[in-house]
């Protein structure tokens, strides 16, 4: 694993980024223009989406609907990627950016154990969040492997499907060729089998606020460093 961004050099545990991410939709910027942030973070750290073929694997949570902004952007920019999704369920921000990208003419497909992601270049990867704990199953276990499987380049989004958030152990996890941690670093990240899943890694600042446990706002000078 390489660290090649330390523009925010701050990490953070899966509950304070919970509590950093509910405070700033509440006093500044709303969830959705924050998975609006998140999805542009993840365009603007990989420089060669044109030309190529793009899949774009989802799920159920807030993970997912990054991967539903970003297949927007991304069509917007003139690349149309093409969405496969593990589960039905979305959150409200998700759908929002789900409807987007399908009325722009994003393909959106369900995914299952014969869908076939080897035939893409790039594979980018929201199926589980910085929340989940234990072991993968179904769709999203099936999907994991087939990206694991696939000769493709693949982005995790804030953190490989599959790790612990705060511990960095997977049973079974996404393996990337490029991880965006969005808003902080997670402690995960940094930990426990981190090195065996993650490759490049980088982080984009999309003006979370950083919260003690106490509720209150942090200077960055008294959060834990990176190094």
């Amino acid at each position: 694993m390489e660290q090649h961004n330390a523009a925010s050099e701050i990490i953070v545990s899966v509950e304070q980024m919970r509590r950093s991410d509910a405070y700033t939709i509440e006093h500044y910027i709303s969830g959705r223009e924050l998975m609006y942030l998140a999805a542009h973070g993840v365009y603007d750290s990989y420089h060669e989406w044109n030309g190529k073929s793009i899949a774009i694997v989802v799920g159920s949570g807030n993970n997912g609907g990054d991967g539903y902004a970003l297949a927007g952007i991304l069509k917007n920019s003139g690349v149309t990627p093409v969405i496969y999704k593990v589960s039905d369920k979305m959150s409200d921000d998700g759908r929002y950016y789900h409807d987007i990208a399908a009325k722009l003419g994003v393909p959106v497909f369900d995914f299952d154990e014969v869908s076939d992601l080897k035939g893409y270049d790039v594979i980018v990867d929201c199926i589980l969040g910085t929340g989940f704990s234990g072991e993968v199953r179904g769709k999203a276990r099936d999907a994991i492997t087939e990206i694991n499987d696939s000769y493709a380049y693949v982005i995790s989004v804030d953190i490989n499907s599959g790790m612990n958030g705060d511990t960095g152990e997977a049973e079974l996890a996404v393996r990337s060729d490029l991880t965006v941690s969005i808003g902080y670093y997670k402690q995960g990240l940094f930990k426990g089998k981190a090195k065996e899943y993650v490759g490049w890694l980088t982080n984009v600042d999309i003006g979370i606020r950083l919260i003690d446990e106490n509720g209150q706002e942090m200077d960055s000078s008294q959060a834990q460093s990176t190094r």
